[in-house]
């Protein structure tokens, strides 16, 4: 992720502040006990304008996540909403990434929060495909990761954290050292969860199975898009317990996710998936999302919010 300073205000605690003047303190909480909740949310530009991809539930589930980690985010979600619109607005973006952030900042420090204040900040800049453009047509190659994702009385899943992401970094880091492109981790128990920052979809004979929530992973907007989008093309679409051989079985796999949107796995532990490049299921996936959020099509999920 490159940043992008062109896109020159950030919006922080109700005002747009310069790309350069948005700092915290050092000895703010959050950079010693990573307490933050966050989101990543895409905008599209198309015939109609430029459009924010789900920002109600993107929203919601931040709010969310500050529920579970009791954070009291200072703004209502409608704040949020129209905040992130402006900040596509003012900085003059059509596609782009947005990144809003709620974490507790400069008061005390001492594991205990409460005597530090709630800061909330909006950033958005141009991001291209996650995982490259040439992986979303031929299919990336992942390694499953020796680091598992923690059991359900240990982190909250369902909660898009800063600290939590700890756990991500060390699976992508070591991806990265083993030449592979992403990371597959495995939950508590050995079975299937999700990629270090996507979700998860196999293909077997034409059936979609993706990780239940139970499996550690996180509750993702996309993947909730892509399983309604499946449905609609005719497809059943199964949550479930995945064991790992199942990802060296199936006749396609791939990831979703806001950031990678709907990439295609070529394989897996240097075992080709299928025939080792992107499958025709997940190619027809792909292509009605694309359409979605290009306005090629209609709109009939309602997930389209024009600025």
């Amino acid at each position: 992720m490159a940043w992008d300073d062109s896109a020159s205000k950030i919006w922080i605690d109700g005002k747009m502040v310069n790309w350069e003047d948005a700092q915290i303190h050092v000895l703010s909480h959050v950079v010693h006990y990573g307490t933050s909740i966050f989101e990543g949310i895409r905008a599209y530009n198309n015939d109609n304008g430029t459009c924010v991809f789900r920002l109600k539930e993107h929203v919601k589930r931040l709010f969310d996540s500050a529920k579970i980690y009791k954070i009291d985010i200072p703004f209502t979600q409608e704040d949020i909403e129209e905040a992130i619109k402006e900040t596509i607005k003012i900085n003059d973006l059509k596609s782009c990434y947005i990144r809003p952030v709620v974490f507790r900042g400069y008061g005390e420090l001492g594991v205990t929060p409460l005597g530090c204040p709630v800061n909330s900040v909006i950033a958005a800049w141009q991001w291209g495909s996650y995982l490259g453009e040439d992986g979303m047509a031929k299919g990336v190659n992942i390694g499953v990761s020796s680091w598992r994702k923690p059991a359900p009385n240990t982190f909250p899943a369902l909660a898009k954290c800063g600290a939590n992401y700890m756990n991500s970094q060390l699976a992508k880091l070591e991806a990265i050292d083993n030449g592979f492109d992403e990371a597959i981790m495995l939950d508590y128990a050995g079975n299937v969860s999700e990629g270090s920052g996507e979700n998860i979809f196999l293909v077997e004979d034409n059936i979609l199975y993706t990780p239940s929530l139970s499996s550690s992973n996180l509750k993702g907007i996309t993947r909730d898009s892509i399983m309604k989008v499946a449905r609609d093309l005719g497809h059943d679409v199964v949550e479930e317990t995945i064991s790992r051989e199942r990802l060296y079985l199936a006749d396609e796999v791939f990831f979703t996710g806001t950031a990678a949107e709907v990439t295609p796995i070529r394989s897996i532990d240097h075992r080709l998936v299928g025939e080792g490049k992107r499958g025709p299921i997940c190619e027809k996936i792909q292509k009605t999302f694309f359409d979605i959020v290009e306005a090629k099509i209609e709109d009939k999920y309602g997930w389209l919010s024009y600025i």
